[in-house]
């Protein structure tokens, strides 16, 4: 279940597009980024391939926010390590 009130507390990055999220309930999850990225059609979102781009992130108000809010997910989301719907990888491999 997820709480009423969440925050990200600490953001660490442990590899190509993955982050290690930590929630101000003691919750960790470790977070794939690049599948989303990879089938984005849009070319803000796909310009967050650029390594140097992605690495720009930044936690606000205890989200994960890249830009100026260009990229960010529901906290949910992160919470769960649900990025994507599954039927959505599945069409992609």
């Amino acid at each position: 279940m997820i709480p009423a009130t969440l925050n990200i507390t600490v953001v660490e990055p442990v590899g190509e597009y993955v982050l290690r999220l930590s929630f101000d309930d003691g919750t960790v999850q470790t977070v794939d980024f690049k599948p989303f990225l990879s089938l984005a059609r849009h070319p803000d979102i796909r310009a967050y391939l650029e390594p140097s781009r992605f690495a720009a992130f930044r936690i606000e108000h205890g989200e994960l926010v890249w830009g100026d809010y260009d990229l960010c997910f529901p906290i949910a989301d992160l919470y769960q390590n649900r990025l994507m719907p599954d039927s959505a990888l599945e069409k992609a491999a």
